[in-house]
């Protein structure tokens, strides 16, 4: 190839690079405290929807994906999330740490759960949804309800009814689950012991 060629076909695909990597840092949305999942997935960037029905809406898209990183793009660095007996997950550490649990593969997490809305009604940009939620490890289907607070970019708040402890689980999945939580004490056990 004549080095006119591969000079103008460098040129190009440099040019290229640049552009896309400007696309990219033109997509990466607001800054926001840093948080780590404990698989090493980093997240510091907040990624603005269009509107409170569009922050529920992708709230329920990546959570049924088990994207943490998409779930934390969501969450502003005051974020709470209140849910049954009083309990309050407040800002961005605190929801990390909660979702990576829960989109952690089964038995350690609930990935592979499937919420779907049942009914919604929206109240000064507040979505009040009732939901379902099934998947292989159930025995039966979960219902329950949320109420996500937005300021129409990102998620500032809901409150849950969802409570992993009510959920009915097929024989399998709930053997799976004892043998992990039993494998997991003994584990702590042996952590203590070595203190």
């Amino acid at each position: 190839m004549p080095r006119t060629k591969i000079m103008t076909a460098g040129v190009l695909a440099t040019a290229l690079a640049l552009s896309a990597t400007g696309s990219a840092l033109a997509q990466d949305g607001e800054a926001a405290d840093p948080v780590t999942s404990a698989n090493g997935e980093v997240s510091d960037t907040l990624i603005a929807e269009d509107g409170s029905l569009a922050v529920y809406q992708k709230h329920i898209e990546v959570l049924n994906a088990c994207d943490w990183v998409g779930l934390m793009a969501q969450y502003p660095n005051d974020v709470e999330l209140h849910l049954s007996q009083g309990f309050v997950v407040a800002g961005r550490e605190e929801m990390g740490g909660l979702f990576d649990g829960f989109v952690a593969p089964h038995p350690a997490g609930l990935c592979g759960l499937t919420f779907s809305e049942v009914t919604r009604t929206e109240v000064g940009g507040t979505q009040v949804v009732n939901w379902s939620a099934d998947g292989d490890i159930l025995a039966e289907p979960y219902l329950g309800s949320d109420a996500y607070s937005s300021n129409g970019q990102y998620l500032d708040a809901f409150v849950s009814t969802f409570d992993g402890g009510h959920l009915v689980r097929t024989d399998e999945a709930q053997a799976e689950l004892d043998a992990y939580l039993a494998e997991q004490a003994a584990m702590s056990e042996e952590m203590e012991d070595e203190e």
